[in-house]
């Protein structure tokens, strides 16, 4: 018996054993069991006794009569050190949410093909395109369990995926055009808020990421060469704080060149928070000041932009469109202004050029009629 201790992403403490349990019958090899999660080494050594009894009376269940729930709490500890908390927030949200109701209290070499399928049914009448990565993290528990000796086949890879008929219909992408984008502006100027026209012109005129925007800091803004320096980001973290975390991936930090008049409006914007903060009581003169705070010179609220946007559409009654959707609108009206795909991918820090080219999909389709007039004009017969 071994008993460890280890720390959660949000450098909790907990405690783990492991016990040997026997000799698999049809191996030969030695088998053992682990439990994680305890919040003291006390309990975690009352709940390794508790079992060391149990195996020697006979009740322990054998190794590949475990359960999926408790496959999963074996899987999570190994989980966490491999993913953003962001990312550990939003994956045990949907094991709590969707998947260990199901599956938790079954024993998973007795789980069927056949059951996973009417569970992936039913979550695709409910959740159409979210129910996917609901799945893919159902078979990640029966993936580990065939590593640790559980299991034998992961029975996932025979379920069926439902396919939504809509998928075989363009995909629409939620963005402003140039007009569109233009009339937001006027809106928002008139509101007469420097905080909300900067950063929106910034999402509109940089393709940055919402996360990567609430984090910059005044010491990422170059003046003098009208760049901005993306090297963090916020994200959401457990127990709903946000954190500050290199961007997404490699490819999202980046430098990126801006134009003049976005660059006068960050200075007009870094003059006026002086002023503001002051009367609040803080001095902004400091590098590391972000340039979107609470009046407390706090964090923005990652919701908050959302709660400006939807301010601003309602007001003035604007089509409606997500804080993504002005990535998107970047990424538009680069391609309408003769950007390659290469420049685009670079100036968004896109990982995959894939996810670029889905993008230049949606807009040159939108272009076509534009194409066939141009075509013709130069042909001319």
């Amino acid at each position: 018996m071994f008993i460890k201790k280890y720390k959660l992403k949000n450098g909790e403490l907990r405690y783990k054993f492991g016990i040997y349990t026997g000799i698999d019958k049809q191996t030969g090899r030695k088998t053992n069991t682990t439990r994680s999660g305890f919040k003291t080494k006390k309990e975690a050594v009352l709940a390794a006794s508790k079992l060391e009894i149990e195996l020697s009376e006979g009740k322990i269940e054998k190794p590949k009569d475990i359960k999926y729930g408790d496959v999963y709490q074996e899987w999570l500890p190994a989980y966490e050190n491999t993913v953003r908390e962001s990312t550990l927030l939003s994956t045990t949200n949907i094991f709590k949410n969707h998947i260990l109701n199901h599956f938790s209290d079954k024993k998973i070499n007795t789980i069927t093909v056949s059951e996973i399928q009417t569970i992936v049914n039913k979550w695709f009448d409910i959740a159409p395109v979210n129910f996917k990565k609901w799945f893919y993290y159902t078979g990640k528990i029966f993936e580990y369990a065939i590593k640790m000796g559980y299991l034998d086949k992961n029975p996932c890879r025979l379920v069926t995926l439902p396919k939504n008929k809509k998928e075989f219909a363009e995909k629409k992408l939620l963005f402003w055009d140039k007009r569109q984008l233009d009339t937001f502006f006027k809106c928002l100027y008139d509101m007469d808020d420097d905080k909300k026209f900067v950063f929106f012109r910034l999402l509109a005129f940089s393709g940055m990421r919402r996360g990567e925007c609430l984090a910059l800091t005044w010491e990422d803004i170059n003046f003098k060469e009208n760049t901005i320096d993306i090297n963090k980001t916020i994200s959401q973290g457990i127990n709903r704080y946000q954190v500050i975390n290199p961007p997404k991936t490699k490819k999202s930090m980046r430098k990126i060149i801006m134009d003049q008049k976005t660059m006068d409006y960050l200075y007009k914007w870094k003059m006026e928070q002086r002023k503001q903060m002051l009367n609040y009581g803080f001095n902004t003169l400091n590098k590391k000041q972000m340039l979107f705070t609470t009046r407390n010179n706090t964090m923005l609220p990652l919701s908050a932009p959302s709660k400006w946007l939807k301010l601003v559409i309602a007001k003035y009654d604007l089509p409606s469109i997500k804080i993504h959707g002005f990535r998107h609108s970047h990424a538009s009206a680069l391609f309408a202004s003769g950007a390659t795909i290469k420049e685009v991918q670079e100036r968004l820090g896109h990982e995959d050029a894939q996810t670029t080219l889905n993008v230049y999909t949606h807009v040159t389709s939108n272009q076509n009629k534009d194409v066939v007039v141009k075509l013709e004009s130069y042909l001319g017969f």
